[in-house]
């Protein structure tokens, strides 16, 4: 295993373990192995650090691959939704603590922005698609994208937030039916 394999490997398990909050630099150097300049070397800060570990250890749109015009308008926004509440699921205690702390949560903020990541990018993605799809004909011209986008990540959003008040960090992930239904409830009115 590489040594950046190991270091996102440390800091996923820090992360999903102890959350955002004690996933420090040297934390995760110790976890790892490796030397805090490592760190730096291979991320450049620790933010880059836990972007990377959300976009290549966590599901997420980046597993999915859908095209504007082929497929199923209904399947394809399912299968989007199912990999944001995965990921939703997984990121919750990871980054709970965060929320609670508000110039931990202004700080992260600024950091994610820098580095192009935050919440508000799976909203945007699915807005993106449906607003092709509409250029297609394949969704009614009255539709808005980004109510319709942020009606079902919310529900994502809220169904991977129960999920973890119920069960904790160790709950079933959500079953894909349940962003079948999400996706129809949004869909089925567009058309």
């Amino acid at each position: 295993m590489s040594t950046r394999e190991r270091i996102l490997d440390a800091a996923a398990e820090i992360l999903r373990t102890r959350g955002v909050a004690q996933a420090t630099t040297k934390e995760i150097a110790l976890a790892s192995e490796v030397s805090e300049p490592t760190l730096d070397k291979y991320f450049g800060d620790r933010e880059r650090l836990l972007l990377a570990v959300l976009e290549e250890r966590l599901p997420g749109l980046s597993r999915v691959s859908v095209r504007p015009g082929e497929g199923d308008v209904e399947d394809n926004l399912a299968e989007l939704a199912h990999a944001v509440l995965d990921s939703y699921q997984r990121a919750i205690p990871m980054l709970g603590a965060i929320l609670a702390d508000r110039q931990r949560m202004a700080a992260h903020r600024t950091a994610m922005s820098r580095h192009g990541g935050g919440p508000d990018k799976a909203a945007g993605a699915f807005a993106g698609y449906l607003q092709a799809e509409q250029t297609l004909g394949r969704v009614g011209a009255e539709t808005d994208p980004d109510a319709a986008a942020a009606l079902l990540i919310g529900g994502c959003f809220h169904e991977a937030l129960l999920r973890y008040y119920a069960a904790g960090p160790g709950a079933d992930a959500a079953p894909r039916t349940f962003a079948e239904s999400l996706a129809r409830a949004v869909v089925r009115p567009l058309r």
